[in-house]
């Protein structure tokens, strides 16, 4: 017994979904061993940080984000051995790490991760962007299963699992966020003619606790009950005859036996319908040199070109404002213009002056 060690966490964190850095982006099994250039904080040549030095804990209640709490938004200086919730970056570096002023100003609108997690799934293991569960099932000819590799290697098909994509050196997608998540549950139906948010993110640009921040959008398809328009929990596991997926290969099987296991109501009907997971990105922070310039975000195409609900300088264009500006520059250089003519006529004063 003892404190648990990095490869303690990872062997549940860094697997979640299957297999190596499936869900998260930020957590795979790359960071067993970083280098500086993966994490600064895990870097074995560096710091060499444990899970444990952030996700501290109280009563065996670890600090972080839960699917039933709200992420800890306190964004002051207090170390997370001192107080168990506290895993902010702030909590370490204050709300004011940086020599620049007019980077600290960014602070209190811009998470720390926005800008210090440039991609995620850098290590070299690749994450799954999208995994369709419509296309499971399939054999060959013999009957047997069949698994294709796309050219980097990874799972591209699956009998047992659809469809896949995945990718590494992934650009974060951004929205506001305050820490509180509302999921979807069994209970909660919704508009099926477009594509499902698993997960909905809290927070606004007016929303004083939000700040901008990176996430992984997890992209998929999968079983719902299109009669009810709510998801279901179909069984996978199981015996022939139980109605397990992987049983069986029947989806009407699985879901019936897994609705009824779970004691909730199934119309008899099935369907497939496109679903969205956002996966905050807060692991693998990159060394200072390489974390975002200015233009990476104040630019017309820019990292926040799709986030909406606010003015962002360089990215915006706004008629008034731009007029104003160049009002502002006229005004400028006139009065710059007349300043070097009256002191040009003052010193040809003075000359004439002298030589009289």
């Amino acid at each position: 017994m003892g404190l648990p060690s990095r490869k303690n966490c990872g062997a549940c964190h860094f697997y979640g979904g299957g297999t190596d850095g499936v869900k998260h982006g930020d957590l795979d099994s790359s960071l067993f061993s970083p280098n500086k250039k993966l994490d600064v904080h895990m870097a074995v040549n560096g710091p060499n940080f444990s899970c444990t030095a952030c996700h501290t804990n109280v009563n065996h209640h670890m600090a972080g984000r839960y699917s039933s709490d709200p992420a800890p938004v306190i964004h002051k200086l207090a170390m997370p051995k001192d107080y168990g919730n506290r895993i902010s970056c702030e909590s370490c570096h204050s709300s004011s790490p940086h020599k620049d002023s007019k980077l600290n100003d960014h602070t209190d609108k811009v998470a720390c991760q926005t800008c210090h997690i440039p991609r995620y799934a850098r290590g070299g293991v690749y994450t799954k962007m999208w995994w369709d569960w419509s296309t499971a099932g399939r054999f060959d000819e013999n009957g047997k299963m069949i698994v294709k590799r796309a050219a980097n290697g990874t799972i591209a098909y699956h009998t047992k699992k659809g469809d896949m994509r995945w990718a590494k050196d992934v650009k974060p997608d951004y929205a506001w966020y305050n820490g509180k998540m509302d999921y979807l549950s069994l209970a909660d139906s919704f508009d099926d003619s477009k594509p499902v948010s698993l997960n909905r993110l809290e927070g606004s640009y007016d929303d004083p606790k939000a700040r901008i921040f990176p996430f992984k959008i997890y992209l998929g398809k999968q079983v719902y009950d299109p009669a009810r328009k709510t998801l279901v929990i179909p069984k996978l596991f199981g015996k022939k005859g139980s109605g397990a997926y992987w049983a069986e290969y029947d989806w009407n099987k699985a879901v019936a036996a897994g609705m009824r296991e779970a004691g909730e109501p199934y119309s008899g009907k099935i369907g497939f319908v496109e679903t969205k997971m956002f996966w905050p990105i807060t692991h693998m922070v990159a060394p200072k040199e390489e974390s975002l310039t200015c233009d990476e975000c104040h630019s017309r195409n820019g990292r926040l070109a799709a986030l909406a609900g606010f003015y962002l300088p360089g990215r915006d264009k706004s008629d008034w404002l731009d007029t104003l500006g160049w009002i502002m520059i006229l005004l400028t250089l006139a009065g710059t213009i007349i300043h070097a003519a009256i002191r040009m006529a003052s010193r040809n004063k003075q000359k004439k002056e002298q030589i009289k």
